[in-house]
């Protein structure tokens, strides 16, 4: 069962630059991702076990700005663990929809969001030639190789064409493109095992067109 192997290998913690949010996260990140290697091609990397600087900063500036989300529906595109997800819905967007490839993610996305007491949808699968409008499209960290930035950055333009708000959460990965507009910035604790650092520099940046 996938909710059984999200228990098996996280814990359930406060966010270090989220507090208020818990989060099942991987305790022994390099063997959670050695495992789900030895899975082969088909399993994707779990990065719904983890924190990522992009979705700690983007959920911190919801929360201290909840109007940004509240009463409007919210996308949360690659969601990873559902952080940004369960963020939103704690500052009051309805509905919120977590979206991603990978049923690991959905199934620790529905736990994190019933262990922080807030409702999220899940929805699985490849959004990124769609045009579905929300009020809201939020993506942290989704700039990490050519590929993934070649195929959300025309979605996320899309959805700013279409009139909703579209913000990013990243702290610097190669592939940010350029044209967004910094919103915040913000010095956010990863995991080292990870990222190779305690601290990354992080901006929340909006899509316009």
């Amino acid at each position: 069962m996938l909710l059984d192997f999200v228990r098996a290998h996280t814990v359930l913690a406060p966010v270090p630059f989220v507090p208020e949010v818990r989060l099942r996260q991987a305790e022994e990140p390099i063997a959670l991702w050695e495992a789900t290697e030895a899975g082969g091609a088909e399993q994707p990397p779990p990065f719904w076990a983890f924190a990522w600087a992009g979705g700690q900063a983007l959920a911190r500036h919801l929360l201290d700005d909840p109007e940004l989300v509240a009463g409007r529906s919210v996308l949360d595109l690659a969601t990873g663990s559902g952080l940004v997800a369960v963020a939103a819905a704690r500052a009051g967007a309805r509905p919120v929809v977590a979206n991603d490839i990978d049923p690991l993610s959905l199934a620790a996305a529905a736990a994190n969001a019933a262990d922080n007491g807030v409702t999220v949808e899940t929805l699985e699968g490849d959004l990124l030639d769609t045009d579905e409008r929300y009020g809201v499209v939020l993506a942290g960290d989704v700039f990490y190789s050519r590929e993934m930035a070649g195929r959300v950055l025309p979605y996320l333009r899309r959805a700013a064409g279409r009139g909703s708000l579209v913000l990013v959460g990243d702290p610097g990965r190669a592939y940010l493109p350029e044209g967004l507009v910094r919103r915040a910035t913000y010095d956010v604790p990863v995991t080292e095992a990870l990222e190779s650092c305690t601290v990354r520099r992080t901006s929340v940046w909006q899509v316009v067109v």
